[in-house]
């Protein structure tokens, strides 16, 4: 996974690391997420083909008892050498079922805008909510926007949300 973050990075993708990012310091990032994990706060899935992992999200849920409905999708990334195949999609699907089965009725993400991520979550069903700009530098340093997305999820929305479920 830490290769997968290195090489989506130095690729150019914004994920909130700078091109100098080395696999020491993405396994230690990946490694640092286990309490969240383990605490039911974040959950991440990875694909996998021929034993090297190819694609990651991650869904991040809100512990706060007046969103618990939501919940934010997180480090949806594919290696280059995997792009153009459907795996994004996949992936974000997957988050997505995860999501509502878990009781989430509101998920939401950024991303960089005119990148390519922002295309598959307009084709993907997703609203925009509008633009920030300068929100973040890209891996090179120079500042850009963010878009920012929703999407609710299925016949659940409208219904009262307790506790989440699992």
């Amino acid at each position: 996974m830490a290769d997968l973050l290195v090489r989506t990075v130095r690729g150019g993708a914004s994920l909130g690391f700078l091109a100098d990012l080395d696999r020491t310091a993405a396994a230690a990032w990946w490694r640092g997420l286990a309490p969240a994990v383990a605490e039911g706060r974040l959950a991440v899935w990875a694909a996998r083909d021929a034993g090297r992992v190819t694609g990651t999200v991650g869904i991040a849920f809100v512990d706060k008892p007046n969103g618990r409905h939501r919940a934010e999708i997180t480090k949806l990334m594919v290696h280059p050498d995997a792009r153009g195949q459907g795996l994004a999609r996949a992936l974000l699907s997957a988050a997505e079922d995860a999501a509502a089965d878990a009781g989430v009725t509101l998920l939401v993400l950024d991303t960089e805008t005119d990148s390519p991520a922002e295309t598959l979550y307009g084709t993907a069903g997703w609203t925009r909510a509008g633009t920030i700009p300068d929100y973040a530098t890209d891996p090179a340093g120079g500042l850009h926007a963010t878009t920012l997305f929703y999407k609710r999820l299925g016949e659940r929305v409208g219904e009262r949300v307790g506790e989440r479920v699992g």
